[in-house]
């Protein structure tokens, strides 16, 4: 089976400032060690799609190094994973305009091998799929697009595209981000029991002369405007996904879905042998524990760690902690770099130094946290300030930031 990945890289992600204040969405840290883009790469190659392409155009610098260094297959595969940065051409002078005109602007890299089918994939998602069974049940459906659709309650619905099928899986109407409106209300799956609504999971199979036909317009999105217009006068159908499905679009999403990794059984599983989450091969040191108390946390490698109580957290690469401290429900990025040896005596130095106290965090990479500092969201609005940000009971210090000893934010 001819098949090409291709995964939409190139949102600017407001709502995930400020980690996306350096860095696309995609390229945000994930789980101490990974990136988001590995997750649908993980997902193709595991898949066996083995030709895969990245659109990107906000911030894409970290991305492009991040995916260039990683995914190098050998002289003797002829797989890849390649860049498709937008550009002006003589054929377009615009940057992308959307999902759809991101794709049509790649459409002469990508159809390069003349694949039979096009997966396309979001870039900002956490997920494992096997996408085998959807491109089966796309041909056995004599399908010319195949939606990947999960059911969701009413409270995540109207962020999300909803669409409604026939008895046969053929889908019949679809809404774009329909908010908690009535038209909400119309969306809504038949049969008792919670309120469950079908749900767009962004993942796409076209066949390719279909998806030539149509981009052949001015169209920008396929949530908006591809796929609401394909419905009418065209075989497109669902493929029910049952498994774990996180939309990793806010602060809040993004943070919650770092805690769930930390449970003892959680559903998105990195342990999975048939499955593997592809990354960066750092050859970082053993992490070290001087004493520290962990209870339901993921360490990364390269790890230096002498705090007083680690809870339910995830603590990134190369990352330090200083004695005495706690650091409980925190998302620890870690570091980019080991601080050098001899610091000045003025310098804080990177990590979380002693005798700190934070919670219900996310500390971007390279943040510097001085001695006997306090940081927690609890009591404050949300908020954004140079030194950190508040959003829906979460406080973000962003990349490279220095809080002096003693702060309490």
């Amino acid at each position: 089976m001819n098949v090409v990945g291709v995964v939409l890289g190139g949102g600017e992600g407001k709502r995930l400032q400020p980690l996306t204040r350096d860095r696309c969405k995609p390229a945000v840290p994930l789980a101490g060690k990974y990136r988001l883009v590995d997750i649908p790469v993980s997902n193709c190659i595991n898949s066996g799609i083995r030709r895969i392409y990245v659109l990107t155009q906000f911030n894409s610098v970290s991305l492009h190094q991040h995916v260039q260094s990683t995914y190098v297959f050998d002289q003797f595969h002829s797989g890849y994973v390649r860049i498709l940065a937008a550009q002006q051409t003589p054929g377009s002078e615009t940057w992308f305009q959307g999902t759809a005109d991101a794709v049509r602007q790649g459409l002469r890299y990508i159809l390069d091998r003349q694949p039979d089918y096009v997966v396309i994939l979001s870039g900002d998602q956490l997920y494992q799929m096997d996408f085998r069974p959807v491109l089966e049940e796309h041909i056995r459906n004599k399908a010319e697009v195949t939606i990947c659709t999960k059911p969701v309650p009413r409270a995540e619905a109207g962020a999300l595209g909803i669409m409604q099928a026939d008895a046969k899986d053929r889908i019949v109407r679809f809404v774009e981000k329909p908010g908690n409106t009535p038209l909400l209300d119309e969306l809504r799956e038949p049969g008792p029991g919670p309120e469950r609504y079908l749900a767009s999971m962004g993942i796409y199979v076209f066949n390719t002369k279909v998806l030539l036909e149509l981009l052949d317009n001015d169209a920008k999105d396929f949530g908006k405007n591809i796929i609401p217009a394909a419905i009418q006068n065209r075989a497109v159908y669902r493929y029910l996904f049952d498994g774990y499905w996180r939309d990793i679009g806010t602060i809040r999403a993004f943070w919650e879905a770092n805690m769930e990794l930390a449970e003892p059984l959680p559903q998105f599983n990195l342990y999975d042998v048939n499955a593997p989450v592809y990354t960066h091969m750092r050859y970082l040191p053993p992490s070290k524990i001087n004493g520290c108390d962990l209870n339901r946390a993921l360490l990364s490698e390269g790890c230096i760690i002498s705090g007083h109580r680690i809870l339910r957290s995830i603590i990134g690469v190369r990352a330090k902690v200083g004695e005495g401290s706690v650091i409980e429900h925190t998302v620890m990025m870690g570091a980019d770099y080991y601080d050098k040896k001899d610091p000045e005596p003025s310098e804080i130095p990177m990590g979380v130094g002693r005798d700190c106290f934070i919670r219900n965090a996310i500390l971007d990479k390279n943040a510097r946290i001085g001695d006997g500092c306090y940081i927690t969201p609890d009591g404050k609005a949300d908020v954004v300030t140079d030194r950190y940000t508040v959003q829906d009971g979460v406080i973000v210090i962003p990349k490279n930031a220095v809080i002096p000893p003693g702060t309490r934010i």
